[in-house]
């Protein structure tokens, strides 16, 4: 009686020590998406295979872009899914496969978001490629419709992207204004995820801005490239000293679903 009780205390204290485990391992897997900086060796490996057991878990579902055409009627994805939410990630993995073939100055990785954290929806991404795919930290990434932001953390496997539209304060994107009397830079700083607009600061009060001029990068920094699309102009204020105008911007980019998106990389 005696030897089953301690057997049982035994069974109890593994239980519990493994329950202990588990949770300080998502702990420090969370501490490493929300905290701004780089990752630990230990905080990469974690990561690694965090991100190799989602991206297994939701293989069934991702694989199905590539058997449009097939009868998929007893499939759970087409049982919670309607057919344009499929078609539509299909038209955005074959903009990304396109962009190879009109970027022809740099190399291009197209990449699977993995996962994104509810509490910071429009701040970061995870996606499926990491040092082993050469991706480096601050490399530019988009999608056709345009910038979408850059690589923020790398481990193995996997990467962080931080979004054009973080509220991160210390994000900028140097850019340029195409207007009728020519260009001007400016720097996007800020996102309204209320009406969806993106914002530029520190525009000269006395240039001739008006609405649907376009926006891209303007390259200085040498951290993007110049030209790629940022956005249209949609609203148009004074800062509150009426010293300098603040835009807002309109994207082509549904920054609330993103499956695919593409990373360049210079030629070597």
């Amino acid at each position: 009686m005696m030897r089953t009780y301690k057997k049982k205390k035994q069974r109890q204290k593994k239980y519990i020590i493994i329950f202990i485990s588990c949770i300080l391992v998502f702990l420090l897997l969370f501490a490493s998406i929300s905290l701004n900086r780089n990752y630990t060796i230990i905080e990469s490996g974690i990561k690694d295979v965090a991100m190799f057991i989602n991206k297994i878990f939701m293989y069934p579902f991702t694989s199905l872009n590539s058997d449009k055409g097939k009868d998929l009627s007893e499939s759970y994805v087409i049982q919670k899914n309607v057919n344009a939410s499929l078609e539509n990630e299909i038209a955005e993995l074959k903009g990304a496969l396109e962009l190879k073939k009109t970027l022809t100055e740099y190399d291009t990785v197209t990449t699977t978001v993995l996962s994104r954290n509810k509490s910071y929806w429009f701040n970061t991404v995870t996606i499926d490629k990491g040092k082993t795919s050469g991706i480096k930290k601050d490399m530019v990434v988009i999608t056709k419709n345009g910038l979408v932001g850059k690589i923020s953390k790398v481990s193995e496997n996997s990467s962080e992207v931080k979004l054009i539209t973080s509220d991160d304060i210390n994000y900028k994107v140097s850019v340029s204004i195409s207007t009728s009397s020519g260009d001007t830079n400016a720097i996007l700083n800020g996102y309204d995820n209320k009406t969806s607009l993106l914002k530029v600061i520190g525009v000269d009060k006395s240039l001739n801005v008006s609405l649907d001029d376009k926006v891209v990068t303007s390259g200085l920094g040498g951290k993007e490239p110049r030209g790629i699309y940022v956005g249209t102009v949609k609203k148009i204020e004074n800062d509150k000293y009426n010293i300098s105008k603040t835009l807002y911007l309109e994207t082509g980019q549904d920054f609330d679903s993103i499956h695919y998106l593409t990373i360049l990389k210079e030629k070597d």
